[in-house]
């Protein structure tokens, strides 16, 4: 059970906690995606000569690339929120006790915690739409709103299980693991800088299942204005499935930890 007036005023707290730690943010939130789309997608893309055919229907490697840098940092940011801020919240800060002291029950903790990540996401992405407007990147406004509104879901997506992770450790140690042995290598081989039809076929069949894949292959259908409803549908309930399956889970694992 949760109380939305609840979650909102906790939801404050968040952001009046971010106004006073943003600055420490601007770098890895928004000015390295930019610093990837210009290395990877202007500089070494001038170089990248391919059929459209074998780019997912992109005109360019810059349109190619920049929908997969952008759901690829939006599950980087996922990862940022809900790792060491929910592992101080529990152990070193214990503000979640704090909390608990209160009112607030934990499914008002867990999702104002869970809200001001997808916030996070939602800002730098709409940084990251409107800075690319100028390269001609997105096909129409529309399909450059759908981008931004889906970032929200590859988030959540990523968040919510992650936050279920991290409210299960005792210590940080078992970040590196994640961030070493599924960040990273989602990131690179989930179809965000190459086709997936340049891998062996069972590596493709397992980036295939991929949550990011399915968030980079989403993201690129609206940019390029290639939207197929089939497969659009499949990425939205697949995504769908893991941000409501995650939270469900997070909530468990928060009263768990913090009710026993």
């Amino acid at each position: 059970m949760t109380s939305l007036p609840l979650t909102a005023r906790l939801f404050d707290y968040w952001v009046t906690v971010y106004k006073r730690t943003w600055r420490g943010t601007v770098i890895n939130s928004f000015l390295t995606p930019l610093l990837y789309v210009l290395a990877m997608g202007v500089l070494l893309g001038g170089f990248v000569k391919a059929d459209p055919a074998q780019l997912d229907g992109a005109g360019s490697y810059l349109q190619f690339v920049v929908p997969g840098l952008l759901a690829g940092q939006s599950m980087q940011l996922a990862f940022g929120e809900t790792t060491y801020p929910v592992m101080g919240a529990v152990k070193w800060n214990k503000t979640y006790y704090g909390m608990l002291a209160t009112p607030l029950r934990v499914a008002d903790i867990a999702l104002a915690h869970l809200s001001f990540a997808v916030v996070r996401i939602a800002s730098s992405a709409a940084v990251f739409v409107v800075v690319m407007a100028p390269f001609g990147v997105w096909s129409s406004v529309p399909g450059a709103i759908g981008v931004f509104l889906i970032q929200l879901l590859v988030g959540l997506a990523f968040a919510a299980p992650v936050y279920a992770y991290a409210a299960t450790l005792d210590d940080e140690g078992g970040f590196t693991v994640v961030f070493r042995l599924l960040l990273m290598p989602l990131f690179l081989f989930s179809g965000a800088f190459f086709p997936l039809g340049n891998l062996p076929p069972v590596l493709e069949w397992i980036a295939r299942v991929t949550p990011l894949w399915q968030g980079v292959d989403l993201t690129r259908m609206a940019a390029l204005g290639t939207w197929s409803w089939p497969a659009a549908l499949t990425h939205l309930v697949y995504l769908g499935v893991c941000a409501a399956g995650g939270t469900w889970l997070g909530i468990r694992a928060l009263e768990r930890r913090l009710v026993r």
